[in-house]
């Protein structure tokens, strides 16, 4: 039987395969060899032994061909051949089988072809040695893989007749040759080369020519030690040993916490060199290799690593100091001073602690300044002082002294002469913060609109909302140049977190500031605000709520929303928006119907949006009785009953009314049916009616009717009435406005029940028509109002002698005139009054048709005025 190498077996993997038994059968020849270049076509045969095929009964022979286990001819015959190509790099196996008319297959011999390349010129040749007593190492690159046993061979020749060869293990690409180059001639020459060669053919590598110096890889240096002298942290001296003849010393240093290398190159150095600059109570981690010529030669490697730690010295630079000023009751402020720890490098120790120094700033020259002085531990201090300017120190200490205090200038809130609205117009304008992706959070803002040119830098703050204004909270702080209007806060910023930004304009003596809030990215709150007391009014009701954790809120609220949705009913819930502010957690609620009771709740938003509901509570609104309104008229009318039916407070307030009252409203109007004109009416009558019946003789004529001169007598001591304002009755709400013109004076058509003032103050009973009185002044005449009782009654014309100058109105019907003027008054009684039915000048009236009586004529002349 054949037996294949099993796969990943030792010769499998070398590509090497082999038959264990000798052919019994027959033959397999392969031409033109069993190893061919890769792409070549191969002719395989296989033929049987006499008598080793079927019995001669048998007429049924076959012989089939497998590669790699996979049929790839069969055929019915003694000799079978097959031509192969595009074989794949490596060892491939064919068998041959005999089959005598059954399915039983038994094997006749077998072949394998191995198919690679020829050999790579070998490259990058070199040579080494390590130290004085080390062996010739050489490595060399192979190049491709042949896929074929190859062999390289190493070649060296030198001086003293120097000549060797040496074979170098199947699969290794380095060859230590077994000896080693003497320093006796570290300029001779040596030539080396490599030779690779398999069944296909071979190549060499290019020579390599070098010396002793050339090749020797010096041993490190050993024993390497640091000392700084007098303790000095800047200066330090190095020391090591170095193995061999070395001429060149290179030095790498640098501080644990860095990565970047410092070097130095040191020619004949004798095992020592000095380093300057080094940074105090800083650890420092030192490496030394060297070299055996200046030019040329090899490196040797690295020596193991020295770490020291440079000595204290006392802190160098300042502190970065910052602070805040919170405004207390009764003249005080609480002020807040943060500043960031120190660098290592600055702090040059380690640092036992801060000295602060807060002193007065003294508006007297004179006066002593107080000063407040304190160590402490923390990067922090806050301390309560009285509303002033103050300067402020702070150091940083360690065991070898203190750095040089940071000034800060705090003023006091506000600074003398400057307003809020200053303040607001020295600090940047327009701050905008917005997320900038997982960068951080984007600030921008303008510079402000005063003290712009006095600006020395610009300072953005950040601290996480809901941290308190504790001095311990941590606030982070940034400074930045005049020249920058845009900043990216990076730093201590976490997601899902919102932060208070604050940008200030710092100069001399102040700031002035501006902030906002932002977050890097949010998400929906995971808690409502719990509500902590409702309180109901008479349609209103107060609501007060705790603020939802900081850790809950997973970003910058924008707004709280309140839900009130009547108990027991499907109408829709009222909504309430109220923008987010810090610390604002009441509300008051207007609008709501009184008697309801309501389920009350509240949410939280974000701009990634609404969050989930916070507690219920029911709140009930007050009712509003009916009675309400009754109560204030009814206890007023009780009071004031109460208060008049007691007889002295009752004249009492009579007394003041009539004092209030004007002088004109306590006069008596003399009555016109007791004038002059009135007991003289019998009396002229007859003349009045011959000169009505002449001027009606006259109209009918179509003449030109007489002119009747009419003089208007007036007595100079009279006062002359005036118009008031037309009112009803009765005449208590009659008062007299000055200023009116006279009626006399603007003409008027007269109205029924209209009724005129005089100028002189009268009693309120003589305005008050009694039992059987008419009204309407004109109706007495008979022609005062459209339905005149007396149309027929005539009356002769009056000659303006017998017209008195002192009458108001003449009523034409004197028996309704009540008793009380029925006695002739005496001319006094009419002294202060004038009356007057025409105005000032010449009057001609014209008559025409019946005889007019006075009433008629008296309307007639009101209605040409």
């Amino acid at each position: 039987a054949w037996h294949i190498v099993a796969p990943g077996s030792l010769l499998e993997h070398h590509h090497v395969f082999f038959i264990a038994e000798v052919c019994k059968k027959g033959v397999v020849t392969v031409s033109p060899s069993r190893t061919v270049l890769f792409g070549s076509t191969v002719n395989i045969s296989c033929s049987l032994k006499p008598k080793e095929g079927c019995s001669r009964t048998s007429n049924f022979q076959k012989l089939t061909f497998y590669q790699n286990r996979l049929r790839v001819h069969s055929q019915k015959t003694h000799l079978l051949s097959i031509q192969v190509s595009n074989l794949h790099l490596g060892t491939t196996v064919f068998v041959c089988k005999v089959s005598c008319g059954g399915h039983v297959e038994s094997q006749v011999c077998g072949a394998d072809i191995s198919v690679g390349v020829t050999p790579e010129q070998p490259q990058n040749l070199s040579c080494s040695q390590l130290g004085e007593q080390g062996n010739v190492v050489c490595t060399w690159d192979k190049g491709r893989d042949t896929h074929l046993y190859t062999v390289h061979t190493l070649q060296l020749t030198g001086p003293n007749n120097l000549d060797l060869e040496k074979q170098c293990a199947p699969y290794h690409d380095d060859l230590d040759l077994g000896m080693s180059l003497s320093p006796a001639s570290p300029e001779a020459n040596y030539t080396a080369k490599v030779v690779a060669s398999n069944s296909l053919g071979n190549s060499s590598s290019l020579p390599l020519v070098f010396s002793f110096v050339d090749i020797v890889k010096p041993l490190p240096p050993s024993d390497i030690r640091a000392d700084f002298p007098n303790l000095l942290a800047n200066f330090c001296t190095l020391q090591w040993q170095d193995r061999g003849p070395v001429v060149l010393n290179r030095l790498q240093f640098r501080p644990v916490h860095e990565n970047a290398w410092k070097t130095v190159h040191v020619a004949n150095s004798g095992g020592r060199y000095d380093l300057y600059n080094l940074i105090p109570f800083t650890e420092y981690e030192f490496q030394i290799s060297s070299k055996l010529h200046s030019v040329k030669g090899r490196w040797s490697d690295w020596s193991k690593s020295l770490r020291t730690q440079t000595p204290r010295e006392e802190p160098v630079g300042t502190l970065d100091v910052w602070y805040t000023v919170d405004d207390l009751e009764g003249g005080l402020q609480n002020v807040s001073l943060f500043w960031k720890n120190m660098s290592m490098s600055e702090a040059r120790g380690i640092i036992l602690g801060y000295q602060v120094t807060i002193q007065e700033v003294p508006g007297d020259s004179l006066a002593v300044p107080h000063t407040l002085e304190n160590l402490t531990s923390h990067t922090h201090f806050a301390v309560v002082l009285p509303q002033n300017d103050y300067v402020v120190a702070v150091s940083a200490v360690n065991s070898e002294g203190s750095s040089s205090p940071s000034r800060t200038f705090i003023p006091r809130q506000p600074r003398k002469g400057r307003t809020d609205l200053w303040l607001a117009l020295a600090s940047p304008q327009n701050i905008l913060a917005k997320p900038q992706g997982t960068d951080g959070i984007g600030v921008t803002w303008e510079p402000p609109h005063e003290a712009a040119m006095l600006v020395k830098e610009y300072l953005v703050e950040w601290r996480a909302l809901g941290t308190g204004s504790s001095p311990s909270s941590p606030v982070n702080w940034r400074r930045l140049p005049t020249v920058n209007m845009s900043a990216v806060i990076s730093e201590h910023v976490k997601p899902h977190v919102c932060y208070q930004i604050r940008l200030c304009a710092l100069w001399g003596d102040g700031a002035g500031c501006a902030r906002t809030w932002a977050d890097l990215t949010s998400k929906e709150p995971l808690t409502g605000p719990r509500v902590q007391n409702a309180t109901a009014g008479k349609g209103t009701a107060t609501v007060t709520w705790d603020e939802i954790p900081a850790q809950d809120q997973m970003g910058c609220l924008l707004h709280y929303k309140i839900y009130l949705k009547e108990l027991r009913s499907q109408s829709p819930s009222h909504i309430f928006e109220i923008p987010y502010e810090v610390g604002n957690t009441t509300r008051l609620i207007r609008g709501l119907r009184p008697g309801v009771t309501y389920v009350l709740w509240m949410t939280a938003s974000t701009a990634a949006g609404e969050g989930p509901r916070g507690n219920e509570r029911e709140l009930s609104l007050e009712d509003t009785p009916e009675w309400n309104i009754l109560v204030v008229p009814i206890a007023v009318a009780l009071v004031a009953v109460g208060i008049f039916s007691m007889p002295r407070v009752r004249a009492k307030v009579k007394s003041v009314f009539w004092a209030l009252q004007p002088q004109w409203y306590n006069q008596e109007i003399p009555d016109p049916a007791n004038s002059m004109w009135a007991k003289k009416y019998s009396i002229i009558e007859d003349e009045m009616q011959l000169h009505f019946q002449s001027l009606s003789n006259n109209c009918t004529n179509s003449e030109e009717p007489e002119t009747l001169e009419i003089n208007e007598v007036l007595p100079k001591s009279a006062p002359t009435l005036q118009e008031t304002h037309p009112s009803c009755w009765p005449r208590d709400h009659n008062l007299h406005e000055p200023g009116r013109e006279s009626w006399l004076q603007v003409p008027k058509p007269f109205e029924v029940g209209a009724e005129y003032g005089v100028s002189h103050p009268s009693t309120p009973a003589s305005h008050r028509p009694e039992k059987g009185q008419v009204t309407d002044p004109y109706r007495a005449m008979g022609s005062g109002g459209p339905k005149a009782e007396d149309p027929g009654s005539h009356l002769r014309a009056i000659p303006v002698d017998y017209l008195p100058a002192h009458i108001d109105y003449l009523p034409s019907n004197l028996d309704y005139l009540p008793s009380t003027a029925a006695g002739p008054p005496e001319d006094s009684e009419l002294q202060g009054l004038s009356f007057s039915i025409f105005p000032k000048g010449s009057f001609h009236p014209l008559i025409c048709g019946e005889k007019l009586t006075l009433d008629r004529m008296g309307l007639k002349m009101l209605d040409n005025f």
